[in-house]
């Protein structure tokens, strides 16, 4: 029995052995290697489907079936098994999987030490960022990046909710707050702060509160995503976390109209410092709760995670951290 199984173990091996090289085979034989392919494939695997795949690369799901067709009628074996919901690598797909990434990857060093010398950016950069912020920073960065970058092209998409980067094929996003997304590479743009402010009508007309308990006399102002009208608003002081549960009678899920409701007089807004910071300077706005601070809401720059950024991406990210470093300064 013991000989048995031990065979048995041999024999699987010698399977999976002999599989890998007439993979690595029918590699070799290949007129020219089609990278195109291999980048495909791949990146169907990253993605988790095959048209996510597609929008990242530029392809339309009829063109990316049939190139992963034509890959596997090359190796003469099927390297996913495809639902109408997910994708599955078999076992073939598993060793083509890992030798693919190599091969790519080598190619990609290659490419970077032949254009080393060459750190130009080219081709559409494709960014998401929130309304507001994207609206006062993150739009003006783009059209001086531009000016400066003659073969780019920049989209800039502004919502408020949370978009998928490899499903919707940004090169980067700029967000608020936690990254609880752990496939993406961040970069800390800038610190920021969350406050609590209001136009000086409405705290003449409903005074200021002086405590986080005091916000539920008050009329506030949600940018939520929920119909119900319902938000959460975290506070600490002396090191204790208070959360309060606030009802509105005015909601929104864009950032924008919250604060020209504020601007407006119709209750107070919680929102980024970044947003209303020359409100607060130029006096349309006040700050209240100030003793209470929020938890940490930093800035950063999220990108896919690979090993190795297109220079477009790349010098934008250096881009935008330079820009919000002077404005900071400028503010300090």
């Amino acid at each position: 029995m013991l000989f048995s199984l031990a065979d048995e173990k041999m024999r699987r091996r010698t399977r999976i052995f002999a599989l890998a090289l007439k993979m690595a085979a029918a590699v070799l034989a290949w007129p020219a290697v089609d990278l195109s392919e291999m980048r495909l494939f791949v990146q169907a695997v990253q993605s988790g489907s095959l048209s996510a795949a597609g929008r990242v690369l530029g392809l339309s799901p009829a063109v990316a079936s049939k190139r992963l067709a034509r890959l596997e009628a090359k190796l003469g074996v099927r390297l996913l098994q495809r639902s109408s919901r997910r994708l599955a690598l078999t076992r073939e797909g598993a060793i083509l999987l890992e030798r693919s990434s190599a091969i790519l990857a080598d190619v990609e060093a290659a490419e970077a030490v032949v254009s080393a010398g060459r750190d130009e950016a080219r081709g559409l950069l494709r960014v998401s960022a929130p309304v507001a912020l994207g609206r006062r920073w993150v739009g003006p960065a783009a059209e001086r990046f531009a000016a400066r970058h003659a073969a780019v092209a920049v989209h800039l998409s502004l919502s408020d909710a949370v978009v998928d980067l490899i499903e919707g094929g940004f090169d980067l996003a700029v967000r608020i707050g936690e990254l609880p997304d752990s496939r993406l590479v961040s970069r800390r743009l800038a610190g920021n702060r969350r406050v609590v402010c209001a136009a000086p009508a409405y705290l003449r007309r409903r005074g200021r509160p002086r405590v986080p308990a005091d916000l539920r006399d008050h009329d506030c102002l949600l940018l939520t995503r929920q119909p119900e009208s319902r938000a959460e608003w975290g506070f600490e002081a002396d090191g204790e976390r208070i959360a309060i549960d606030l009802r509105g009678r005015l909601s929104s899920d864009n950032g924008e109209q919250v604060h020209a409701w504020a601007l407006a007089g119709r209750g107070l807004q919680r929102r980024s410092i970044w947003d209303v910071a020359d409100d607060l300077a130029a006096g349309r706005l006040v700050e209240v709760l100030s003793r209470y601070t929020g938890r940490a809401a930093p800035i950063h720059a999220v990108y896919p995670s690979r090993r190795l950024l297109p220079a477009k991406t790349r010098l934008f990210s250096d881009f935008l951290a330079q820009a919000f470093a002077q404005a900071e300064a400028s503010r300090s």
